[in-house]
């Protein structure tokens, strides 16, 4: 059936001297000589694009762990993934921060590391939740990012106070973005977003889940459902 995956743990270091634990997620053809020419022709465009996850907010519990479902999702579609624990959390060195301005670091030296490690001149930034401003202020840090995807931008008024400052580069960047988000979402309205996304430069997508809240995309239930939003959106890098 569908290809699974292996998974690899690394250090990778920091400019700043702070060690990450590091997973990636390695796509594994089937043994078997399966006919799988759709799967292989969906993969075979962007064939070195590497796809490096942002986790939620450090200060709230988030972690790499947060992101397996869908790292793994994406591997067993034929993309390598990235994951991390950014400074602070799990085995990672150094002492997270309030507003995720230094772990705009931790962003870009997990993805040069995919760049000079992983065959690959082109990545794919997502961030999930708090993850998806520090991402975004990482993706013109780095030459080899193609594109961002959002999980949950938190926009709103009470989030911007942690991280209003992260907006600016993101909507300013030329790369192609998508920004995900469910209409129930407890920290951006439907109504914030479009208005934030209105001064955005470049190709800028939406999409919408209706119904459904911030924590609750960022839960297994709605794993496969961001992997083919993912997956989508990589078609048209």
């Amino acid at each position: 059936m569908s290809r699974k995956c292996t998974v690899e743990y690394c250090t990778v270091e920091t400019s700043d001297g702070i060690k990450l634990e590091t997973r990636i997620f390695n796509p594994r053809e089937e043994d078997e000589g399966n006919d799988s020419s759709e799967e292989e022709e969906q993969s075979s465009t962007n064939d070195n694009l590497v796809v490096v996850l942002v986790h939620p907010y450090s200060l709230m519990g988030g972690n790499q762990g947060l992101l397996r479902g869908i790292a793994s999702g994406l591997a067993s579609r034929g993309y390598k993934a990235v994951t991390f624990d950014m400074r602070g959390v799990g085995r990672s060195t150094g002492k997270s921060s309030l507003t995720g301005f230094k772990e705009i670091n931790d962003v870009v030296a997990v993805c040069k590391w995919a760049s000079e490690n992983l065959s690959t001149n082109r990545i794919l930034l997502v961030g999930s939740s708090a993850g998806a401003p520090i991402a975004g202020s990482a993706v013109d840090k780095v030459q080899q990012v193609a594109g961002y995807v959002s999980i949950g931008y938190p926009f709103g008024c009470l989030a911007s106070i942690l991280f209003g400052r992260h907006h600016k580069a993101i909507l300013r960047s030329s790369k192609p973005k998508l920004f995900i988000m469910g209409t129930q979402d407890g920290f951006t309205s439907v109504k914030q977003l479009k208005n934030k996304l209105k001064s955005a430069a470049g190709r800028v997508e939406t999409h919408l889940i209706e119904g459904v809240s911030h924590f609750e995309m960022e839960g297994p239930a709605y794993d496969g459902e961001m992997v083919n939003l993912i997956l989508e959106f990589i078609t048209s890098l």
